[in-house]
Protein backbone atom coordinates (compact mmCIF):
# COMPACT_ATOMS: atom_id res chain seq x y z
CA UNK A 1 0.00 0.00 0.00
CA UNK A 2 1.29 3.19 -0.72
CA UNK A 3 0.63 5.93 2.08
CA UNK A 4 -1.51 9.16 1.07
CA UNK A 5 1.18 11.07 1.95
CA UNK A 6 3.41 9.83 -0.74
CA UNK A 7 4.43 11.72 -3.84
CA UNK A 8 3.02 8.90 -5.54
CA UNK A 9 -0.44 9.49 -4.25
CA UNK A 10 0.07 13.06 -4.91
CA UNK A 11 0.58 12.52 -8.46
CA UNK A 12 -2.53 10.02 -8.78
CA UNK A 13 -4.50 12.59 -7.11
CA UNK A 14 -3.40 14.84 -9.91
CA UNK A 15 -4.73 12.57 -12.95
CA UNK A 16 -8.17 14.32 -12.76
CA UNK A 17 -7.00 17.66 -13.18
CA UNK A 18 -4.96 16.67 -16.15
CA UNK A 19 -7.35 14.47 -17.62
CA UNK A 20 -9.66 17.59 -17.30
CA UNK A 21 -7.33 19.49 -18.85
CA UNK A 22 -7.13 18.01 -22.44
CA UNK A 23 -10.95 18.42 -23.28
CA UNK A 24 -10.01 22.12 -22.87
CA UNK A 25 -7.09 22.29 -25.35
CA UNK A 26 -9.52 20.05 -27.69
CA UNK A 27 -12.19 22.52 -27.68
CA UNK A 28 -10.14 25.56 -28.23
CA UNK A 29 -8.58 23.69 -31.18
CA UNK A 30 -12.38 22.95 -32.79
CA UNK A 31 -12.71 26.64 -32.09
CA UNK A 32 -10.09 27.66 -34.10
CA UNK A 33 -10.90 24.98 -36.85
CA UNK A 34 -14.64 26.96 -36.59
CA UNK A 35 -13.03 29.92 -37.24
CA UNK A 36 -11.27 28.57 -40.44
CA UNK A 37 -13.97 27.54 -41.93
CA UNK A 38 -16.08 30.47 -41.66
CA UNK A 39 -12.39 32.81 -42.93
CA UNK A 40 -13.65 31.87 -46.60
CA UNK A 41 -16.89 33.31 -46.27
CA UNK A 42 -16.01 36.48 -44.41
CA UNK A 43 -13.08 37.57 -47.04
CA UNK A 44 -15.46 36.80 -49.57
CA UNK A 45 -18.12 39.00 -48.32
CA UNK A 46 -15.63 41.63 -47.36
CA UNK A 47 -14.46 42.25 -50.34
CA UNK A 48 -17.92 41.23 -52.78
CA UNK A 49 -19.99 42.96 -49.97
CA UNK A 50 -18.91 45.26 -47.70
CA UNK A 51 -16.28 47.20 -49.75
CA UNK A 52 -18.63 47.51 -52.61
CA UNK A 53 -21.52 48.97 -50.51
CA UNK A 54 -18.79 51.28 -48.79
CA UNK A 55 -17.85 52.47 -52.03
CA UNK A 56 -21.29 52.54 -53.61
CA UNK A 57 -22.09 54.72 -50.31
CA UNK A 58 -19.04 56.88 -51.17
CA UNK A 59 -19.96 57.69 -54.35
CA UNK A 60 -24.29 58.50 -53.99
CA UNK A 61 -22.69 61.64 -51.19
CA UNK A 62 -19.90 62.86 -53.89
CA UNK A 63 -19.69 63.97 -57.65
CA UNK A 64 -17.48 63.37 -60.05
CA UNK A 65 -14.87 65.17 -58.97
CA UNK A 66 -14.79 63.40 -54.99
CA UNK A 67 -16.33 66.54 -53.61
CA UNK A 68 -18.85 65.94 -50.72
CA UNK A 69 -22.32 66.62 -51.98
CA UNK A 70 -24.16 65.40 -49.52
CA UNK A 71 -27.80 64.57 -50.52
CA UNK A 72 -27.61 65.92 -53.77
CA UNK A 73 -27.00 62.61 -55.87
CA UNK A 74 -30.80 61.44 -54.26
CA UNK A 75 -32.46 64.88 -54.56
CA UNK A 76 -31.48 64.74 -58.19
CA UNK A 77 -32.42 60.93 -59.07
CA UNK A 78 -35.96 61.67 -56.93
CA UNK A 79 -36.45 64.89 -59.34
CA UNK A 80 -36.43 62.39 -62.20
CA UNK A 81 -39.36 61.52 -63.91
CA UNK A 82 -38.21 57.59 -64.13
CA UNK A 83 -38.16 57.11 -60.72
CA UNK A 84 -41.44 57.11 -59.54
CA UNK A 85 -42.72 54.85 -62.25
CA UNK A 86 -39.51 52.57 -62.30
CA UNK A 87 -40.18 52.19 -58.05
CA UNK A 88 -43.72 51.54 -58.70
CA UNK A 89 -43.47 49.47 -61.34
CA UNK A 90 -40.96 47.07 -58.86
CA UNK A 91 -43.42 47.27 -55.78
CA UNK A 92 -46.25 46.47 -57.73
CA UNK A 93 -44.47 42.80 -58.84
CA UNK A 94 -42.74 42.38 -55.24
CA UNK A 95 -46.39 42.24 -53.88
CA UNK A 96 -47.60 39.89 -56.29
CA UNK A 97 -44.48 37.64 -56.07
CA UNK A 98 -44.35 37.83 -52.39
CA UNK A 99 -47.97 36.96 -51.52
CA UNK A 100 -48.01 34.12 -54.09
CA UNK A 101 -44.77 32.71 -52.85
CA UNK A 102 -45.89 33.14 -49.23
CA UNK A 103 -49.71 31.58 -49.94
CA UNK A 104 -48.79 28.45 -52.60
CA UNK A 105 -45.78 27.32 -51.37
CA UNK A 106 -46.61 27.34 -47.77
CA UNK A 107 -49.83 25.53 -49.40
CA UNK A 108 -47.98 23.46 -51.90
CA UNK A 109 -45.41 22.34 -48.79
CA UNK A 110 -48.04 21.16 -46.17
CA UNK A 111 -49.96 19.35 -48.76
CA UNK A 112 -47.12 17.44 -49.63
CA UNK A 113 -46.16 16.82 -46.40
CA UNK A 114 -49.91 15.70 -45.55
CA UNK A 115 -52.58 14.01 -48.40
CA UNK A 116 -49.46 13.72 -51.31
CA UNK A 117 -46.82 12.28 -48.68
CA UNK A 118 -46.29 8.90 -50.88
CA UNK A 119 -45.78 11.14 -54.17
CA UNK A 120 -43.94 13.99 -52.64
CA UNK A 121 -40.43 12.79 -53.75
CA UNK A 122 -41.84 12.97 -57.04
CA UNK A 123 -43.48 16.54 -57.07
CA UNK A 124 -40.69 17.90 -55.30
CA UNK A 125 -38.08 16.97 -58.18
CA UNK A 126 -40.22 17.76 -60.64
CA UNK A 127 -40.91 21.45 -58.69
CA UNK A 128 -37.20 22.04 -58.57
CA UNK A 129 -36.54 21.18 -62.21
CA UNK A 130 -37.28 24.92 -63.33
CA UNK A 131 -34.59 26.47 -61.03
CA UNK A 132 -31.83 24.44 -62.46
CA UNK A 133 -32.33 26.95 -64.96
CA UNK A 134 -30.41 29.95 -65.32
CA UNK A 135 -32.35 33.11 -64.92
CA UNK A 136 -31.52 34.34 -69.12
CA UNK A 137 -33.06 30.78 -70.08
CA UNK A 138 -35.87 30.97 -68.19
CA UNK A 139 -36.97 34.16 -69.40
CA UNK A 140 -36.34 32.82 -73.08
CA UNK A 141 -38.47 30.08 -72.02
CA UNK A 142 -41.22 32.24 -71.34
CA UNK A 143 -40.78 34.23 -74.33
CA UNK A 144 -42.00 31.23 -76.48
CA UNK A 145 -44.65 30.14 -74.07
CA UNK A 146 -46.38 34.03 -74.20
CA UNK A 147 -45.94 34.17 -78.22
CA UNK A 148 -49.54 33.42 -79.38
CA UNK A 149 -48.12 31.73 -82.51
CA UNK A 150 -45.51 29.54 -81.42
CA UNK A 151 -46.53 28.65 -77.88
CA UNK A 152 -48.13 25.17 -77.38
CA UNK A 153 -50.31 27.12 -75.00
CA UNK A 154 -51.21 29.59 -77.81
CA UNK A 155 -55.11 28.40 -78.00
CA UNK A 156 -55.43 29.42 -74.15
CA UNK A 157 -53.56 32.88 -75.07
CA UNK A 158 -55.60 33.79 -78.30
CA UNK A 159 -58.99 32.67 -76.28
CA UNK A 160 -58.01 35.30 -74.10
CA UNK A 161 -57.87 37.70 -76.74
CA UNK A 162 -53.96 37.94 -77.29
CA UNK A 163 -53.07 37.55 -80.84
CA UNK A 164 -49.38 38.65 -81.07
CA UNK A 165 -46.44 38.68 -78.32
CA UNK A 166 -46.57 42.39 -78.21
CA UNK A 167 -49.87 42.01 -76.98
CA UNK A 168 -49.16 39.62 -74.07
CA UNK A 169 -45.42 41.45 -72.90
CA UNK A 170 -47.75 44.63 -72.99
CA UNK A 171 -46.40 46.87 -70.09
CA UNK A 172 -49.76 46.22 -67.82
CA UNK A 173 -49.35 42.83 -67.95
CA UNK A 174 -45.53 42.71 -67.13
CA UNK A 175 -45.50 42.48 -63.01
CA UNK A 176 -47.58 39.36 -63.31
CA UNK A 177 -46.02 38.16 -66.23
CA UNK A 178 -42.29 38.57 -64.31
CA UNK A 179 -44.67 37.12 -61.20
CA UNK A 180 -45.50 33.49 -62.68
CA UNK A 181 -41.55 33.57 -64.59
CA UNK A 182 -40.16 34.29 -60.58
CA UNK A 183 -42.31 31.59 -59.22
CA UNK A 184 -41.85 28.79 -62.26
CA UNK A 185 -38.09 29.29 -61.15
CA UNK A 186 -37.83 29.97 -57.48
CA UNK A 187 -40.60 28.45 -55.74
CA UNK A 188 -39.39 24.79 -56.22
CA UNK A 189 -36.75 25.12 -54.08
CA UNK A 190 -38.28 27.16 -51.42
CA UNK A 191 -41.49 24.53 -51.59
CA UNK A 192 -38.24 21.84 -50.96
CA UNK A 193 -36.64 23.83 -48.03
CA UNK A 194 -40.80 24.26 -46.65
CA UNK A 195 -40.70 20.83 -46.46
CA UNK A 196 -37.99 19.92 -45.02
CA UNK A 197 -38.98 22.53 -42.19
CA UNK A 198 -41.86 20.67 -41.86
CA UNK A 199 -40.10 17.05 -40.72
CA UNK A 200 -38.11 19.31 -38.33
CA UNK A 201 -42.13 19.59 -36.09
CA UNK A 202 -41.99 16.61 -33.70
CA UNK A 203 -44.41 14.33 -34.31
CA UNK A 204 -45.92 14.13 -30.83
CA UNK A 205 -47.49 17.47 -31.70
CA UNK A 206 -49.30 16.53 -35.19
CA UNK A 207 -50.37 13.27 -33.04
CA UNK A 208 -51.80 15.53 -30.02
CA UNK A 209 -53.84 17.61 -32.22
CA UNK A 210 -55.26 14.93 -34.37
CA UNK A 211 -56.18 13.51 -30.80
CA UNK A 212 -57.77 16.36 -30.10
CA UNK A 213 -60.36 16.45 -33.03
CA UNK A 214 -57.70 18.63 -35.55
CA UNK A 215 -58.18 17.95 -38.69
CA UNK A 216 -55.48 18.59 -41.69
CA UNK A 217 -56.71 22.46 -41.76
CA UNK A 218 -57.13 22.76 -38.60
CA UNK A 219 -53.41 21.23 -37.86
CA UNK A 220 -51.95 23.41 -40.79
CA UNK A 221 -53.30 26.60 -39.56
CA UNK A 222 -53.08 26.16 -35.93
CA UNK A 223 -49.85 24.09 -36.04
CA UNK A 224 -47.69 23.71 -38.87
CA UNK A 225 -48.27 27.32 -40.29
CA UNK A 226 -47.28 28.94 -37.05
CA UNK A 227 -44.36 26.80 -36.36
CA UNK A 228 -42.95 27.47 -40.24
CA UNK A 229 -43.05 31.59 -38.93
CA UNK A 230 -39.47 31.82 -38.92
CA UNK A 231 -39.26 30.26 -42.51
CA UNK A 232 -41.66 32.09 -43.95
CA UNK A 233 -40.11 35.08 -42.75
CA UNK A 234 -36.29 33.86 -44.04
CA UNK A 235 -38.27 33.11 -47.33
CA UNK A 236 -39.68 36.17 -47.87
CA UNK A 237 -36.79 38.62 -46.64
CA UNK A 238 -34.35 36.41 -49.62
CA UNK A 239 -37.16 37.13 -51.99
CA UNK A 240 -37.50 40.33 -51.33
CA UNK A 241 -33.55 41.19 -51.68
CA UNK A 242 -33.73 38.85 -54.94
CA UNK A 243 -37.15 40.68 -57.02
CA UNK A 244 -35.55 44.40 -55.70
CA UNK A 245 -32.72 43.90 -58.30
CA UNK A 246 -35.09 42.45 -60.78
CA UNK A 247 -33.30 43.18 -64.34
CA UNK A 248 -32.53 40.44 -66.72
CA UNK A 249 -36.41 39.73 -67.31
CA UNK A 250 -37.45 43.22 -68.39
CA UNK A 251 -34.19 43.49 -70.28
CA UNK A 252 -34.61 40.79 -72.24
CA UNK A 253 -38.30 41.23 -72.80
CA UNK A 254 -37.62 44.63 -73.45
CA UNK A 255 -35.39 43.52 -76.14
CA UNK A 256 -37.28 40.68 -77.68
CA UNK A 257 -40.30 43.07 -78.12
CA UNK A 258 -38.26 45.39 -79.79
CA UNK A 259 -38.44 48.16 -77.25
CA UNK A 260 -42.20 47.84 -76.20
CA UNK A 261 -40.87 47.74 -72.70
CA UNK A 262 -38.99 50.61 -71.53
CA UNK A 263 -35.56 50.04 -70.45
CA UNK A 264 -36.17 52.36 -67.49
CA UNK A 265 -38.41 49.70 -66.23
CA UNK A 266 -36.90 48.54 -63.13
CA UNK A 267 -35.06 50.23 -60.52
CA UNK A 268 -31.73 48.28 -61.14
CA UNK A 269 -32.25 49.09 -65.03
CA UNK A 270 -32.56 52.67 -64.11
CA UNK A 271 -29.68 52.44 -62.60
CA UNK A 272 -27.94 50.98 -65.26
CA UNK A 273 -28.78 53.90 -67.68
CA UNK A 274 -27.22 56.02 -65.30
CA UNK A 275 -24.01 54.32 -65.56
CA UNK A 276 -23.45 53.39 -68.88
CA UNK A 277 -25.54 55.45 -70.86
CA UNK A 278 -25.01 58.80 -69.01
CA UNK A 279 -21.86 57.80 -67.32
CA UNK A 280 -23.44 59.26 -63.97
CA UNK A 281 -22.06 56.31 -61.36
CA UNK A 282 -22.86 58.87 -58.82
CA UNK A 283 -26.72 58.82 -59.52
CA UNK A 284 -25.89 54.82 -60.47
CA UNK A 285 -24.70 54.67 -56.80
CA UNK A 286 -27.91 56.61 -55.31
CA UNK A 287 -30.39 54.29 -56.58
CA UNK A 288 -28.58 51.25 -55.48
CA UNK A 289 -28.42 53.10 -51.72
CA UNK A 290 -32.02 53.53 -52.00
CA UNK A 291 -32.60 49.68 -53.00
CA UNK A 292 -30.10 48.83 -50.18
CA UNK A 293 -32.06 50.95 -47.31
CA UNK A 294 -35.56 49.47 -48.55
CA UNK A 295 -34.22 46.06 -48.67
CA UNK A 296 -32.72 46.30 -44.87
CA UNK A 297 -35.97 48.13 -43.62
CA UNK A 298 -37.89 45.61 -45.35
CA UNK A 299 -35.49 42.54 -43.69
CA UNK A 300 -35.52 43.95 -40.33
CA UNK A 301 -39.22 44.04 -39.75
CA UNK A 302 -39.69 40.43 -40.67
CA UNK A 303 -36.38 39.73 -38.60
CA UNK A 304 -38.33 41.26 -35.24
CA UNK A 305 -41.95 40.71 -36.63
CA UNK A 306 -41.04 36.86 -36.59
CA UNK A 307 -38.78 36.49 -33.69
CA UNK A 308 -35.70 34.85 -36.44
CA UNK A 309 -33.40 35.15 -34.21
CA UNK A 310 -35.31 33.81 -30.96
CA UNK A 311 -34.47 30.10 -29.87
CA UNK A 312 -37.06 27.64 -30.01
CA UNK A 313 -39.96 27.09 -32.04
CA UNK A 314 -42.60 29.60 -31.45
Amino acid sequence: MVATGTPQARVGASRPGIRAAKPRRRRVGSGRVGYLFVAGYTILLLLFGVVPVAYALWLSVTNSSGQLVGLGNFTRVFADYRFGSAFAHIGLYLTLWLISLMVLVVTLAVMLHGRLKRTSALVRFVCYLPGAFAGASSVLIWLILLDPVASPVGPVLRAVGWRSAAQVVAPENLPVIFTIIAFWTGAGSWIVIMYGALNGIPDEVIEAARIDGAGAVQTALRIQIPMLRKWIAYMLILAFAGGAQLFVEPQLVGTASFGQVPDDWSPNQLSYQYAFVAADFNGAAAIAVVLLVLSLGCAAAAVFKAGLFERGHS
